[in-house]
């Protein structure tokens, strides 16, 4: 039978191996990616209106090149994580 400690031993040392790991992994580059309204929409789980008045009551910022917006991938993580719920959000 092993010692006890030496059981531990073994299990902080794997442990610690593991989280030196986490540490030194890469981050993954975020995406720059432009949605449209119609990509976004699904994304919030509304319509493609609600989305255009999100934009136009400015909850969600957007560029305009021509006739459709653009949203940026992360202002729209940014605008989902300030208010909760866009979906329920009254104006």
């Amino acid at each position: 039978m092993q010692n006890p400690f030496e059981i531990l031993e073994k299990r902080l040392s794997n442990i610690e191996n593991l989280l030196l790991d986490i540490k030194h992994k890469p981050e993954p580059e975020q995406k720059l990616e432009n949605l449209t309204v119609k990509e976004a929409a699904p994304l919030l789980k509304v319509s493609e209106q609600s989305v255009i008045k999100y934009i136009k009551n400015g909850l969600i910022p957007a560029t305009k090149p021509g006739r459709s917006f653009l949203i940026k991938r992360a202002d729209l993580e940014a605008a989902l994580t300030e208010y909760k719920s866009l979906k329920y959000k009254r104006s």
